[in-house]
């Protein structure tokens, strides 16, 4: 990942975002890394990962001094592996969309 897919995030647009909407658009991503994956399309599974991991690193950067970066380093860890290692985690995708559906929970019923 060298030049940012997501260029006006990266701007400084992502760091206006409260911390629920960077992991709903976060979650987005991992959704269709998922689908794509039990689809067995390999190389969309890795655009929507590789944007899921930009925005994790955008989220880190943003947060820094607001939050311990301890778990956003952590989900990087292990994205990365379940998208692109051995799956040493033994990341389960049903429980990994659980965690971010419970954003989309919590900004839908403030709404």
């Amino acid at each position: 990942m060298s030049a940012f897919q997501h260029t006006e995030l990266a701007g400084g647009r992502w760091a206006e975002m409260t911390l629920a909407e960077q992991m709903l658009n976060i979650g987005s991503e991992v959704s269709r890394a998922n689908r794509w994956k039990s689809k067995g399309n390999e190389e969309q599974c890795h655009r929507a990962a590789d944007r899921a991991l930009e925005l994790i690193s955008l989220t880190i950067d943003a947060q820094r001094g607001k939050h311990d970066l301890g778990e956003f380093c952590r989900l990087y860890e292990v994205l990365a592996d379940y998208y692109y290692g051995d799956n040493i985690y033994q990341t389960d995708p049903v429980k990994l969309q659980r965690s971010f559906d419970i954003f989309y929970a919590t900004e839908t019923s403030r709404q």
